[in-house]
This record gives C-alpha cells, structure tokens and sequence, in this order.
C-alpha cells in the first residue's frame, strides 16, 4: 500500500513537472518557429521573401486555435500602385485558388482562424516548394515547412492525436495537454513618492562617482546617469559602459533613497536557457517605463532593429524578474521589436 502511495506522489511530481513548456526557437531551412513558455507557437518563412510572408500561429491545448495569414509588406509599406495578392498567388507556377468563404481579404493581407481551412491549405502546399506572385515580387520559400509543423506538433505533444498538422493519428483532441499556467510576477509598490530635488540631486552625486569609479570604455561625454524612483525606499540608478555601433550597454544598481547610500549590482536572470545558452542578460539599451513600472532592454541585432532580442523585467521587492522576453534572430526586414515572437510571457 505503501509503494502504490509512493508511485502516485511520483507520479503526480511528473505530471507537475511535465506540465511546464520549455520556450524553443528552431530554424529548419526557410522556416523559423517559435514557441514561448504557454506552447503558443508561431512559424514562418525567412530569408529571401521580399516581402511575402506567410505565418501560422497556434495555441495548445485541445481547441484548435490556429491562425494562418499571407502577408505583403514588412517594414516598408507596399506602394498603393501595388495589386491585390490574392488572385495573384502561384503555387509552384500553378494558381492557387482561395476558399474566400473563409478568409478575410484585403489587397495585402489574407487572414484564416477557420481550423478545416487551415488544415486544407497546408495539406495542399506543405509538399510545393514556393508561393509565388505573377506579375510581381515575393517568394514564400516552402522548403523547412514540413519540418516547422512537426516541431509545433511535438513541442505541444499533439503526435498521434487527430488535432496534429502532421502524422495524425486517432487521439482525442483532450488527449493535448492545456496550456502552462502563467506565471505571476507581482509589482510591488506601483506608485512610489517621486524622488524629491534633494533626492535626486544626491542620488545623481552618487551615479557619478559611481561612474567615475567603474571601469568603461565609452567616452565619458555620452555617459549619462539616470535616476529614478523603484519603490518608496529604493532608486534605480543607471550609467551608460560600453557601446558599439548602435548598442548601448548599461550598468545599473539598486541604491537606497537614504544616505549613507546601499548599492547592489543590478543582474538579470533568464528562467529558462535561450538559443544563445546564456542565461544572464547584458542591460543592453536599457530604460525603465514609467508606465509600467519595467525595466526595459532592446540588443539590436542590426541598425535597422529588424531583429534582435527585446525584454521587459519587473521589480519584486527584491530583484527584477523577466516578464517578457521576445526574440527575432531573422535579420530579413519583416518586423521591428513590438512584433517580435515571444518565448516568455507572464501576469
């Protein structure tokens, strides 16, 4: 009796424990996914597309929430000159016709959330090799997309289930696991006393010792201190340390409010490991929204912040703890940080 009580503790530890979603972010060929820590998944095709992207984007569970969109654009506007796409797409030089009872049209943009929809054109196309347009620029390279619905199918362990995209099989649509809980980071103190001018002014005082006193290789000119207001007895202080060609890499400490001043290293930790295999963050163009009471970081992987790695952290009363991490490794002039895929969301 004894043992079957043991195996029942064990066997509810792993259920427990199986039930949080590891984010991954995977390339395969011209397909990039991205699935964040809800299972929540998004593809879509990279590279060469100038400006012709389709994305599909799916959430766990049983429901089959899915969406799939055929966008032209990215961060340049098409010119209004530009025809409608739909009754121009090719599929491997062959029109591809539309089921327009269950899309949404507009000249750029083609939207389905209808699931047998979805199912119908992916079981048409995921065997092509591209999605063309006559008459016009715009590649959807279909190479990698096979392998891109495999990957969402195992990371929200759909295999053999009838919800699946690829080798379904006869499972029940229950038999999907739900999505994660999500996660709570509470903010603590939202509405802190506003630092007063003696405050600041001392506070101020202290970044630039601070500043003169940590080794850093930007000149000292573009150093700036900034100061503000963490929590009734805490002050978030940051310098500018180092740069590149358009980063910026900040150092920052918790200060108290009072003298004689209390400093701690700011650090940010990752709860999970990302594709870099560095858990630690470097404060990369750093900024506290007022708004939100956030610690912000945007490291751009090129000047024209197509891509790169955009996070938000909130204090706790002791540390700041991730509350959204989103990460574009596709430099292809899609999207800029607010559309980046995330993989770590919280409450």
């Amino acid at each position: 009796m004894r043992y079957r009580v043991l195996m029942l503790f064990f066997s509810g530890l792993l259920a427990a424990f199986s039930s949080l979603a590891a984010p991954g972010q995977q390339s395969f060929s011209d397909w990039q996914v991205t699935c964040n820590n809800q299972n929540f998944c998004v593809a879509r095709n990279t590279g060469e597309h100038q400006g012709l992207v389709l994305t599909l984007a799916r959430s766990a569970g049983a429901r089959t929430d899915a969406t799939l969109r055929i966008d032209l654009g990215g961060l340049e506007t098409p010119s209004a000159s530009v025809p409608p796409i739909a009754p121009r797409l090719l599929l491997d030089d062959k029109p591809l016709v539309l089921d327009v009872a269950h899309w949404n049209l507009s000249p750029w943009h083609l939207v389905t959330d209808n699931g047998p929809a979805i199912n119908d054109f992916l079981q048409t196309i995921q065997n092509a090799q591209a999605i063309t347009l006559e008459d016009g620029e715009g590649t959807i390279s279909l190479v990698g997309l096979k392998a891109a619905l495999l990957f969402i199918d195992a990371q929200q362990k759909r295999g053999g289930s009838e919800t699946a995209w690829i080798n379904k099989g006869g499972s029940p649509p229950l038999s999907v696991p739900p999505a994660p809980p999500l996660k709570e980071v509470a903010l603590v103190n939202p509405t802190p006393t506003p630092l007063t001018r003696e405050e600041l002014n001392d506070l101020l005082d202290y970044g630039s010792w601070r500043m003169n006193n940590t080794q850093c290789s930007l000149d000292p000119a573009r150093r700036e201190v900034r100061v503000t207001a963490l929590t009734d007895d805490k002050a978030l202080l940051m310098i500018g340390c180092e740069a590149g060609a358009y980063n910026t890499v900040d150092l920052a400490w918790l200060v108290s409010r009072k003298k004689p001043y209390a400093s701690r290293v700011v650090k940010l930790q990752l709860p999970f490991t990302p594709g870099s295999g560095n858990e630690e963050m470097e404060l990369m163009n750093a900024g506290f929204d007022a708004k939100t009471r956030e610690l912000t970081t945007l490291a751009k992987g090129r000047g024209l912040t197509d891509c790169g790695i955009q996070t938000r952290w909130r204090f706790n009363g002791q540390r700041f703890r991730l509350v959204r991490y989103a990460e574009e490794p596709s430099c292809d002039n899609w999207h800029g940080p607010d559309a980046w895929p995330t993989l770590w969301i919280t409450r």
